[in-house]
């Protein structure tokens, strides 16, 4: 597969799992731009994808932060000009961990860093990518697209998980939101609800998954998937696509 010389694709959240899949099967036919709280988070997976022959480029910023995303995109403009943006993925997990406890023993600001993180963070980076991917309608190889991933959480409130699943069904609800409302205007907006534990696998399993334990999802599979929401025909669109091993129970 050629890599585009006139579209991009940014992965927002760059960890050793999911993040990383994406960039790796998206660098297979663009530029991609990986954003990530710091760059130890990123560095690696750019050298290795520049080191293949496909272009990577890392920058640090916050999606919860309003200005250092503005940042960003203009550090994007000057590095790869000319280039349209043709897929973002949001990939944010909060600053810190959102806390798994007791609900009276919870605080405001636990509900904070999940609604900041799940929410926020979504609301300020679809105001940055969807005016880029609305102009990227006519002539994308596929339908600009903007994917989000969830969580078991995103559609379902257990004990001890009630600040996180408040974070992440706002954030599929906003997904959603926005799924109706560019759909129309030819921008493919799709959340997945990652339903089980991810494998973080050794890089040397890349392509393959046969490494994968039978409980895990493997992170390049959901990356495959990230890929096949991507180039959906637009007569055909998927809003929300569930991902679990075969022996999750559901």
């Amino acid at each position: 597969m050629a890599v585009s010389d006139k579209f991009y694709a940014i992965v927002a959240g760059v960890g050793p799992g999911t993040g990383r899949s994406a960039a790796i099967r998206f660098s297979e036919a663009y530029p991609v731009v990986l954003l990530a709280r710091s760059p130890e988070s990123y560095k690696d997976v750019v050298a290795e994808i520049n080191k293949g022959g496909r272009k990577a480029i890392g920058i640090t910023a916050d999606a919860t932060d309003e200005a250092a995303l503005k940042a960003a995109f203009e550090t994007i403009k000057k590095e790869i000009p000319g280039l349209k943006l043709a897929a973002a993925i949001y990939n944010i997990r909060p600053n810190s961990r959102p806390s798994r406890k007791p609900f009276l023993e919870l605080t405001s600001e636990d509900l904070d860093v999940s609604l900041k993180g799940n929410i926020h963070g979504l609301f300020n980076f679809g105001q940055s990518v969807i005016p880029l991917l609305l102009e990227s309608v006519e002539g994308s190889p596929h339908p600009p697209s903007l994917i989000v991933t969830g969580a078991t959480a995103s559609i379902r409130g257990s004990k001890l998980w009630s600040v996180i699943a408040a974070g992440k069904s706002g954030q599929r609800i906003l997904a959603q939101s926005l799924a109706r409302e560019f759909g129309p205007q030819g921008v493919h907006v799709a959340h997945a609800i990652i339903d089980g534990g991810i494998d973080v696998p050794d890089a040397t399993y890349y392509p393959r998954n046969e490494g994968t334990p039978e409980t895990k999802i493997s992170p390049y599979a959901i990356a495959e998937s990230y890929w096949f929401l991507h180039t959906q025909h637009k007569s055909a669109f998927s809003q929300e696509i569930d991902l679990r091993p075969f022996i999750e129970k559901f």
